[in-house]
């Protein structure tokens, strides 16, 4: 076998050798390979599980806030009859992207029972057409959407608004209306008893606290709006290319009707939450690159202490390439044990996060998250394989620049000099 064929299987087992190494032989290279690998997993786990904690940020305002509020709407301050909005109907849902649309009359009113009453906004809804446009049957915790068409003047509420009025599945609440009835005696707003026919939680407390839905023929009859709707309610196949159709949503109406998207409802806290989660992966990328930084100062210490095996390395007839190689060699095995240690550790607090951060919750007894300040109440978590792929390949790829430098000084090691030194 030749020498070209030798030197490569030797510099691997000699780096293998200083990053296993024994304690016996060197303390300093022990000292310095454990702590940089201890330094790279940490990097990696907290890169992973922050970058999948704002991912899960991102998914649950994409998919379950805004899978529960329409993609757009288009509304009108005019008061057009049901055979209009069909027409117009027709026409929207010829537009390309447009995957449903439903019909809503959507008004303010005040639920009220025994324990108390609170402003709510008031959706009236066709319950057949709204499993197309809303995944909002995903989050009921008890009832359904569907018993709205099976009984007149049935409810569906959130939980927080279903604690605050103290009603369960199948109590009664009383519904206002802003309109008042004239009588002889004194003006009456007008009101109508409904039982409660579901109860969801979206986690999230404009929609738990504010929304109820009610069947649009009930809407019609307690405003007094009868064969009539003020909105319809649009889904489109890609909610974050929304604004893209707007032209031709606009060009589809006529004078009077205007289109609003979830942008305008939800836009900023969606912005906030991908730019949050742009610095936060710049930072978290400088804390590896940090670690990375370690690497070079660890391996150059490693090269300080073995330039007496270096030396005899040479005067034995190793060249000045197979010497660079093994410390080449040493920082990609040290990089490939953190990076691998780093995304098993990463990846387990990742895919448990949810739990632990409930569970301090609970220990604590405070609530870290609220539904005041953000979209949802609890600690999401979502781990992307393309996030772990671009982690790993990102940490190897620093680790092997951060051994160029201490590999070109061991080549450079003159044996008389190093053994004199010795």
């Amino acid at each position: 076998m030749s020498e070209s064929q030798l030197i490569p299987g030797l510099s691997g087992r000699i780096a293998l050798r200083y990053v296993s190494v024994g304690a016996q032989h060197s303390q300093l290279v022990s000292f310095m390979s454990a702590l940089t690998i201890s330094g790279l997993t940490l990097s990696v786990a907290i890169l992973i599980t922050v970058l999948s904690v704002m991912n899960g940020f991102d998914r649950e305002v994409r998919e379950n806030v805004l899978g529960v509020l329409p993609h757009a709407s288009v509304i009108t301050n005019e008061k057009p009859r049901s055979r209009d909005w069909l027409s117009l109907d027709e026409q929207l849902r010829a537009v390309d992207g447009v995957l449903a649309t439903a019909p809503v009359l959507e008004v303010n009113g005040v639920l009220a029972t025994d324990a108390g009453s609170r402003g709510v906004l008031v959706n009236g809804i066709d319950p057949q057409r709204e499993q197309q446009m809303s995944q909002l049957g995903r989050f009921m915790q008890q009832g359904s959407i569907q018993a709205l068409a099976e009984q007149r003047f049935q409810v569906v509420m959130g939980q927080t608004l279903a604690q605050q009025l103290g009603v369960g599945l199948g109590d009664s609440v009383t519904l206002y209306s802003l309109n008042v009835s004239i009588n002889p005696i004194a003006p009456m707003p007008v009101q109508r008893r409904f039982t409660v026919a579901g109860i969801y939680r979206v986690g999230t407390q404009e929609l738990d606290e504010r929304l109820i839905m009610i069947a649009l023929p009930d809407a019609q009859a307690l405003y007094r709006q009868p064969d009539s709707f003020n909105a319809l309610r649009l889904r489109t196949d890609d909610v974050l290319a929304v604004n893209r159709l707007r032209p031709q949503l606009e060009a589809a109406l006529p004078q009077g009707f205007y289109v609003q998207t979830w942008t305008q409802w939800f836009g900023s806290i969606y912005e906030n939450i991908r730019l949050s989660r742009t610095i936060v992966g710049l930072l978290l990328w400088l804390l590896v690159a940090v670690a990375a930084f370690n690497l070079i100062v660890s391996l150059v210490m490693i090269v300080r202490d073995k330039r007496g095996d270096i030396a005899i390395l040479r005067t034995m007839g190793a060249p000045p390439g197979m010497i660079g190689r093994v410390f080449v060699l040493q920082g990609a095995l040290i990089g490939l044990i953190g990076t691998v240690l780093g995304l098993a550790i990463g990846t387990v607090l990742a895919l448990n996060v949810s739990d632990l951060f409930a569970a301090f919750e609970g220990w604590s007894g405070t609530q870290l998250l609220s539904a005041d300040v953000y979209p949802v109440d609890f600690l999401p978590s979502q781990v992307r394989w393309q996030d772990l792929l671009l982690i790993s390949g990102g940490v190897m790829c620093l680790c092997l620049l951060a051994s160029l430098y201490p590999a070109w000084r061991a080549s450079r090691v003159l044996p008389a000099e190093a053994l004199r030194a010795e």
